[in-house]
């Protein structure tokens, strides 16, 4: 008839559904986006520390075959980085160290001196693990034992300063780490709290006609399992384009690049959504299910 309104029907489980999605995005990316920075912070704080090199200089008029033991008892030493590449222990002659000190300087020092006063020297790159004053001080006086060495050096004062900044900005982003997660858990609870308000009626309709307790929480559940999984896909794949394109316009982002640990990083949002999602809409369906009808208005 003319004039005629429908009512649209609301369905048990049915409730806003872009504005909670967005909602969920928007927290998870930005949990996301922190993530991130704490991985590349961390490989950058180890390719700082796996570079941290003791100086090892020789004695001088040493043959091949010393220089070749004291290299064996250094890749054997329990100090040393333990990865496969080269940078770990290098060889400088003092021939390649003179023509360095002349690049450097443009000053040719042997010309006035009539020799080239440079020792031979291993670089040697020390484990993180190693790196406090006591360790370093007993690696020193254990190498310069060793027949054929002269001398071991270190610049004490840079290590401890790397030391105490990298432990400083650990404990800045582990707090960071814990308040953004806390505010994105609240943030996720609250939205989905909100969003479920208008079923609160319908909810307790389904209560007077005699509706089980799981009967009436199994559609919202089912709804948060799907808002949480739709949101975090989205978010992982906004994440994953933004590392993506980083590594396009700043090359030297990909000396921090750690697929393994943002695969993880993007799996545990994608959990994180799910999980939130469905623990929040659980406790909010089971408040209203025990408020009075005085309290649902």
């Amino acid at each position: 008839m003319p004039g005629e309104f429908k009512v649209k029907k609301k369905n048990l489980g049915s409730y806003p559904f872009f504005s909670v999605i967005f909602s969920i995005t928007l927290a998870l990316f930005v949990v996301g986006m922190f993530g991130i920075l704490v991985i590349y912070s961390d490989e950058l704080s180890r390719i700082v520390r796996e570079n941290v090199k003791i100086q090892v200089y020789l004695k001088s008029q040493l043959e091949e075959k010393d220089i070749k033991t004291i290299e064996k008892q250094l890749l054997n030493a329990a100090f040393i980085v333990k990865d496969s590449s080269k940078s770990r222990l290098l060889f400088v002659s003092k021939e390649e160290a003179a023509k360095q000190f002349i690049r450097d300087t443009g000053e040719d020092f042997q010309k006035f001196l009539g020799e080239n006063p440079l020792r031979d020297a291993f670089l040697v790159a020390v484990d993180p693990a190693f790196h406090d004053k006591a360790a370093l001080t007993k690696i020193k006086t254990d190498v310069e034992k060793m027949n054929g060495v002269f001398q071991v050096y270190y610049v004490e004062s840079l290590i401890e300063s790397i030391n105490k900044n990298i432990a400083k900005i650990g404990f800045v982003l582990l707090g960071l780490s814990s308040v953004l997660l806390i505010v994105v858990v609240l943030l996720i609870n609250n939205t989905l709290r909100l969003a479920l308000f208008s079923q609160r009626f319908l909810i307790r309709s389904m209560q007077l006609v005699g509706a089980t307790r799981p009967f009436i929480q199994g559609p919202f559940i089912l709804r948060a399992f799907l808002h949480g999984t739709i949101a975090g896909l989205i978010s992982c794949g906004m994440l994953w384009g933004i590392v993506q394109l980083g590594h396009r316009r700043i090359e030297e982002l990909q000396l921090l690049e750690n697929p393994e640990r943002i695969l993880l990083l993007l799996a545990s949002l994608l959990a994180l959504g799910i999980f939130v999602a469905v623990v929040s809409t659980w406790r909010a369906v089971h408040k209203y299910m025990k408020l009075s009808l005085d309290q649902l208005y």
